[in-house]
């Protein structure tokens, strides 16, 4: 089956108000600029996205809270290098925060793809973040339980894809994505190359396109940081 399609606008199009988002990315390391800013232009709102932060400067999803387009940001670090956009709506009392430490959050969108409901963690035992979880002593330790995460949507950032869905990724641009693509209902996926079925290695590929929904090729995908450091704002 091929997944290709024409743009990155025709992809986001299909992205109701108050869908759950999935954005790969750790800060720029995999961060799915063009879909980001496509979904910006497309104006769904009331979203709840979850990523490692929740943004920087005036671009990607940053530029999407100043947008007025984020009710909810799941992460781990909502302050980074540059967190002025979700700073301000916050204060404002303007977006939500459910704040979840890494390793947690990676298992529980591993765990939303793999269909387990619940978990037990020691992480976050006695803070704030225990408040209102179920706990439970295992080898005279206690642990708490944590909750899958899914989403509606994942928007994805691939280094080659094949046009079945199979997926390469470009070092650390990994992060997050390949647990994404499995725990979201809808895949999209932004790729620098497409190439045709079968000439992918099979032992390369990390993400199979069992889990990828559409594809489209941006051969020079922008960079988050170097987007920054220009001091760029979209739109």
């Amino acid at each position: 089956m091929d997944k290709t399609i024409p743009s990155a606008a025709a992809a986001v199009a299909q992205i109701p108000d108050g869908a759950v988002v999935m954005i790969g990315g750790f800060g720029g390391a995999g961060a799915p600029i063009e879909l980001i800013h496509a979904l910006i232009d497309h104006g769904a709102k009331d979203l709840t996205v979850v990523n490692n932060n929740a943004g920087n400067g005036r671009i990607g999803i940053a530029a999407m809270i100043d947008a007025g387009l984020v009710a909810k940001m799941i992460c781990s670090f909502p302050r980074s290098s540059d967190p002025r956009a979700f700073n301000e709506k916050y204060l404002a009392g303007e977006i939500e925060l459910e704040l979840v430490p890494q390793g947690t959050l990676a298992e529980r969108i591993r765990a939303g793809g793999a269909g387990i409901p619940g978990f037990y963690t020691p992480t976050g035992v006695g803070t704030e973040l225990a408040i209102g979880k179920p706990t439970c002593d295992f080898d005279g330790r206690t642990y708490l339980q944590e909750r899958w995460l899914k989403a509606d949507f994942a928007l994805i950032k691939a280094e080659q894809a094949d046009r079945h869905g199979n997926l390469t990724y470009n070092k650390t641009a990994r992060n997050f994505s390949p647990l994404m693509c499995a725990a979201a209902q809808t895949t999209i996926v932004q790729a620098s190359q497409i190439v045709e079925a079968g000439m992918i290695d099979p032992e390369h590929v990390i993400t199979p396109g069992l889990f990828v929904d559409q594809i489209i090729e941006i051969p020079n995908p922008q960079q988050e940081e170097l987007l920054i450091r220009a001091e760029a704002v979209y739109p």
